[in-house]
C-alpha cells in the first residue's frame, strides 16, 4: 500500500501546477519610444506639455493581453487630454480619446495571438502644474486584473524634473566663510576732568609745604 503522505504531497504539486498554468499572466510592457513638446528641461511650471510614448507589448501567456483585463494610464499634467492609438503589426486598430488624469484601454481592444506584434501609441497634453514638487510624473502605464488591482509585471514610468517657480527666493551659502561682523563706533577712553586735576594740585602743595616748614635744628 502507497504511504498517504506522498500521494497528498504529488496531489498538492498537480493542483499547483494547474492553477499556475490557468492563472492570466501579465504583459510585459515597454517603451520604446518617447517624446517630449516642449523638449526643455527642467519642466518649467504653469507652461504647456505634451508627451509622445510607444509602448511594445510582449505576450507572456497564451495571448498578447488578457482579455479580463484593463491596461490604465495615468498623468501628473492638469486639464490633461488623451489620444491613444493600437497598433497591429505596425497597422492601426482601435483608437481611444479621453480627457482628465487617467486613461482606460479594455483589454479586449489588445488581445490577439501571440504571432501578431501590438503596440501602443499614447499622446498625452496638459499643464505642468505651477505647485507641483521638483519631479512631475508625465506618464505611468501599468496592467490591472479584472478586479482593478494592478498586475505584478512591468510598469511604464516617465518622469521629469521640473523648475523652481519664478520669484522664489534661493539662499545660497558659501562653506566656511563666517558672516561680517556688524561695526560699531570706537568707545572713547575715560579722561580726566579739570576738577580732578584742581585737586591733585592742591593736595601736592600742601604736602611740599609740610615737608618745608622750618623748625629747630636737630642736635647732634
Amino acid at each position: 500500500m502507497t504511504p498517504l503522505l506522498p500521494r497528498v504531497a504529488v496531489a498538492c504539486g498537480v493542483i499547483a501546477a494547474i492553477t499556475l498554468l490557468m492563472s492570466p499572466v501579465a504583459a510585459t510592457l515597454v517603451l520604446s519610444g518617447e517624446s517630449l513638446t516642449p523638449a526643455t528641461i527642467p519642466l518649467a511650471p504653469g507652461t504647456d506639455q505634451k508627451v509622445d510614448a510607444s509602448i511594445a507589448i510582449i505576450p507572456s501567456g497564451a495571448t498578447t493581453f488578457e482579455k479580463g483585463h484593463s491596461l490604465q494610464m495615468q498623468t501628473g499634467l492638469d486639464n490633461a487630454k488623451w489620444n491613444m492609438q493600437v497598433f497591429t503589426d505596425g497597422i492601426p486598430a482601435a483608437r481611444q480619446s479621453a480627457e482628465g488624469s487617467a486613461l482606460f484601454v479594455n483589454g479586449y481592444l489588445l488581445s490577439y495571438t501571440t504571432n501578431r506584434d501590438v503596440a501602443v501609441s499614447v499622446i498625452v497634453e496638459g499643464f505642468v502644474p505651477a505647485d507641483t514638487g521638483a519631479t512631475i510624473t508625465l506618464l505611468v502605464v501599468q496592467e490591472l486584473d479584472n478586479s482593478g488591482m494592478p498586475v505584478l509585471g512591468s510598469v511604464v514610468t516617465i518622469s521629469q524634473p521640473v523648475a523652481a517657480p519664478a520669484g522664489t527666493q534661493v539662499t545660497a551659502t558659501v562653506p566656511g566663510i563666517s558672516p561680517p561682523l556688524e561695526k560699531t563706533a570706537p568707545v572713547p577712553a575715560p579722561t580726566r576732568t579739570g576738577g580732578f586735576c584742581l585737586v591733585a594740585g592742591l593736595i601736592a602743595l600742601i604736602s611740599t609745604a609740610v615737608f618745608f616748614v622750618p623748625g629747630k635744628k636737630r642736635e647732634t
